[in-house]
């Protein structure tokens, strides 16, 4: 049976953090979820660790000394998964804003579609969003579009954030040269891929924006994926050594 791991990183969102595992839990005992909370005020960790009883050996918890940007805790969740033999590993939001229920099909896109990475996509069937304000559904659209013509990848949203890998992508990519730390590290991941030579499916999704919690999304965040895109531009992808 495949080993898989759903990476979820975490700040704030002990309104969520409950359902979610539960959520993937019910999708089966080959689901396993590893939760990487950035120091989160809430107590985000500590549901995390309660719930550890209850899903013994399934659930698994790195716990960080404050916000050190989203990039830098999927890494480590990848580094982690890596080293503990998963074959597929995930990438989720903790918020709901993917569905759980859409895992499968993305682990289905690899082991049975021979994708090597399969993207949750908001933008590959026309544009799926719901409950965003239009400008922010505007920006993030055009975003990809941007990213598209900037580094002449085929990939329609190239800065989601729901994702499967086999585990030979994550060991090819040098991932301690992975330099951008909020949402453009989606954008820099999925240039990797593309430039290392591995296959992209992008599996059609419905993003709802969350109804618990807070989003963390800023100006920051978007000028940080501008400006690295041109520089990704210039920038040799190199495999791992």
């Amino acid at each position: 049976m495949d080993r898989k791991v759903v990476v979820i990183p975490t700040y704030n969102e002990k309104e969520n953090i409950d359902k979610i595992i539960r959520a993937v839990r019910s999708l089966g005992d080959d689901f396993h979820i590893l939760v990487i909370d950035d120091g989160s005020p809430d107590g985000t960790a500590s549901v995390v660790r309660s719930l550890q009883e209850e899903f013994p050996g399934a659930l698994h918890l790195i716990e960080r000394s404050g916000k050190l940007g989203l990039g830098t805790a999927y890494i480590a969740g990848f580094k982690w998964a890596i080293e503990k033999g998963y074959d597929y590993i995930f990438e989720m939001d903790a918020d709901f804003s993917h569905n759980p229920a859409d895992l499968p099909r993305l682990w289905r896109a690899c082991s049975e579609g021979g994708a090597d990475v399969a993207i949750g996509s908001r933008y590959c069937n026309g544009i799926s969003v719901i409950n965003w304000p239009i400008g922010r559904v505007i920006m993030s659209y055009y975003a990809s579009v941007y990213v598209r013509k900037v580094l002449g990848m085929k990939v329609f949203d190239t800065t989601a954030g729901f994702k499967c890998y086999r585990r030979k992508v994550l060991e090819t990519i040098d991932l301690d040269k992975v330099k951008m730390k909020g949402y453009g590290f989606q954008i820099e991941m999925k240039y990797s891929t593309y430039k290392l030579g591995f296959k992209i499916k992008e599996v059609p999704i419905i993003f709802m924006d969350r109804t618990e919690g807070t989003s963390k999304m800023s100006s920051g965040i978007f000028g940080e994926a501008f400006w690295g895109v041109l520089g990704l531009k210039f920038r040799k992808i190199r495999p791992v050594k």
